[in-house]
């Protein structure tokens, strides 16, 4: 596992725990929004598994959960092994996914590795490159949308709401994830590290993206506003 860093503690990663964030290095994404750029190649300095498992057992009964993140934790090819070191220990576990390794989820959910899933859909299907800046496995975002909608691990959907997507964005995403347990439409951010400033949306656009999933999806969260 190639480990950037993690947070100690975090109240707002893992929905109604305390956890501890782990994020791993290395994306296949390019999305202009991100703020953790940062982890898109290998780091010169890594943190190693040792100190995360010595940090965790110290935390047994303090901690609820451990979110790992990244980058895209599905690309370490030690991720299973690690979970499974992480559910030894008695955390509850969240992973955050860009759903382009449907394989690696459905392997995480049947060996009952994970907990909770956070999936990010970045726009409507036809609009990904748009995006992430780069050509995405479809048909393996596809199978990740409807194993999480198959209702065998708590899950999220979620959105990061940027200039580039329109209230009707939103609408067909949600029309894509229609029955999902929760959709969050996140605030976009300005970054300014790639010298791309957009405006963010209005409160009142996201209060509208909202009243729109609420008629696909049971639960909505509107994060940022």
């Amino acid at each position: 596992m190639y480990i950037a860093g993690y947070i100690k503690n975090s109240f707002v990663d893992y929905p109604g725990k305390i956890a501890c964030s782990i994020f791993t290095v290395g994306c296949n994404m390019r999305c202009w929004y991100c703020h953790n750029s940062h982890l898109f190649e290998k780091a010169k300095i890594k943190i190693t598994e040792e100190e995360i498992f010595d940090f965790l057992k110290q935390r047994v009964g303090q901690l609820d959960g451990v979110v790992v993140s990244g980058g895209e934790p599905t690309l370490q090819p030690d991720l299973l092994n690690f979970l499974a070191k992480v559910k030894s220990l008695g955390y509850a576990v969240k992973l955050d996914t860009n759903g382009t390794n449907f394989d690696v989820l459905l392997s995480a959910i049947e060996q009952n590795l994970v907990d909770y899933v956070a999936m990010d859909i970045k726009a409507p299907l036809q609009k990904y490159s748009q995006i992430t800046g780069t050509n995405n496995d479809m048909e393996s975002i596809n199978e990740s949308i409807d194993l999480l909608l198959e209702n065998r691990v708590d899950y999220e959907f979620r959105t990061t709401f940027s200039p580039d997507l329109t209230l009707e964005d939103v609408e067909e995403i949600c029309k894509r994830i229609k029955g999902a347990k929760t959709y969050s439409i996140q605030k976009y951010n300005t970054v300014e590290y790639n010298k791309i400033n957009m405006i963010p949306r209005p409160k009142e656009d996201h209060i509208k993206a909202g009243e729109i999933a609420k008629k696909y999806v049971e639960k909505v969260n509107v994060k940022g506003i």
